[in-house]
């Protein structure tokens, strides 16, 4: 915390007197006589809080606090005036300032108000850093075309209030496309609340979205909001849509046309204004055939789809997302950035990336944490198995057992990449024992325990 100080008066024993209480509080002190000298001093050191007298010679408080900003200097400024008005102040505080004291100065009242300043820029400071830091961890990085046609639909779409639907493979980065629609809406300064339906129990989801009432059910021992309702005048994203119940299908088309639900427990209607994003990872179409997915439902939700690339179709976008990480890793574990050949990229271009930027983004942290040269070659990446490269043509094998194997290779691959390497739920979604997906996985040379790292 920077608690060093400027004092601005033209009066040398207001500046003295200030000067000598506030270095009694621990404060580091310098004083000038004018708006000019303030210019000066600012340039030569940083202060945490400017103590600035409205008037002045040549050019006054006003003035100089507005040339400070002008000039990108953010510290805390505090006027002080014998003839303060109204309308001094509120022009003080639409130029950035803290707050506003009068002459004779209260010096409690002064030494309490430029604590308060100091601390309230140090939490801004903080405040912004943390908010760069969030728009890195969720920065989109890419030039390929169907990047820039990303953007470009996100910057139209997100101004608005309609529905989107986002559909891609796991590990593309759905939620990240969702967190740049809000970023870029009005609705920006509210929180962006999510759920993940397949992450819940299916018989905690209605109470998650809708919340619940006191003692609606075993274990309700307080009342509880729900996502929708802490999602007001916010963004609600709805993840793994797909995974939803037909129960909580019927409740959720009800409060997309209304607006309106009531609490598990509840009859008492709560009123919302919510912008739904939603995504999936599995085709609603196909689900919608064989009845798993409410058609009514779909057309509610997908008012704006979405469609990300998998990683394999913007190879180009590779080297992007490998120094992106690079970066990001090496600055989290205090370790000087990798240098990656060009062959140890080419290889990263050629893998097929089933668990899409998911994975490459742990591949490179794993090459971070785990390799201790700098220059990183082809040698030093994790084994790359032949099964994840993409098959050229199924007529390049020489047998139909081999044919049969990648193509069972490939398959399993993209269901644990939809699993996020969770190998029972793995077989879930194959429908098949876990034991059985184990023993295939083991002749066809798919590694379990690297299956389980990657993710």
């Amino acid at each position: 915390m920077n608690s060093t100080l400027l004092i601005v008066d033209d009066e040398r024993g207001i500046r003295e007197t200030l000067r000598g209480v506030l270095e009694d509080e621990g404060f580091e002190v310098e004083t000038v006589e004018s708006g000019e000298a303030c210019l000066k001093a600012v340039e030569k050191n940083n202060f945490g809080c400017i103590l600035l007298d409205v008037w002045l010679p040549a050019i006054d408080g006003l003035e100089t606090l507005k040339r400070l900003r002008e000039n990108g200097n953010n510290s805390a400024v505090v006027m002080i005036s014998g003839h303060g008005n109204i309308e001094t102040a509120v022009n003080a505080t639409k130029l950035g300032a803290f707050d506003f004291i009068e002459k004779p100065l209260s010096l409690e009242k002064t030494i309490l108000t430029v604590r308060n300043a100091i601390k309230q820029r140090e939490l801004e400071r903080v405040n912004q850093s943390l908010a760069e830091r969030l728009n890195q961890e969720y920065e989109m990085v890419g030039e390929s075309v169907a990047m820039r046609a990303l953007r470009k639909q996100i910057a139209i779409v997100a101004p608005t209030d309609g529905r989107v639907l986002i559909s891609g493979e796991s590990g593309t980065g759905k939620e990240l496309v969702a967190r740049a629609i809000h970023a870029q809406s009005k609705r920006k300064n509210a929180p962006f609340v999510e759920i993940n339906s397949a992450a819940i129990p299916e018989d905690l989801v209605e109470s998650e979205l809708f919340g619940h009432a006191k003692g609606a059910f075993s274990g309700a021992i307080n009342a509880k909001k729900g996502k929708f309702e802490l999602a007001d005048g916010a963004t609600l994203f709805l993840d793994e849509i797909g995974d939803m119940s037909p129960r909580v299908q019927a409740k959720m088309l009800r409060v997309l046309e209304e607006q309106r639900f009531a609490p598990v427990g509840s009859n008492v209607p709560v009123k919302v204004d919510v912008r739904v994003i939603s995504a999936t990872n599995k085709r609603l179409d196909n689900l919608i055939e064989d009845g798993d997915f409410r058609a009514d439902l779909f057309y509610r939700l997908n008012v704006i789809p979405f469609q990300i690339p998998p990683l394999r179709e913007r190879r180009e976008d590779v080297p992007l997302l490998v120094e992106h990480f690079n970066q990001k890793f090496s600055a989290d574990y205090g370790k000087k950035p990798k240098i990656f050949t060009n062959e140890a990229i080419e290889t990263l271009q050629n893998y097929s990336w089933l668990g899409n930027v998911r994975e490459l983004r742990n591949t490179i942290e794993r090459v971070v944490i785990m390799h201790g040269k700098q220059k990183i070659s082809a040698g030093n990446l994790p084994e790359f198995s032949a099964a994840n490269e993409l098959p050229a043509s199924s007529f390049r094998f020489p047998s139909f057992k081999k044919a049969t194997d990648a193509y069972q290779r490939e398959f399993i691959l993209h269901k644990l990449a939809e699993a996020d390497g969770n190998i029972t739920r793995a077989a879930e979604l194959m429908g098949v024992d876990r034991s059985h997906l184990h023993r295939r996985m083991k002749n066809l040379g798919i590694n379990a325990e690297k299956i389980k790292a990657d993710y």
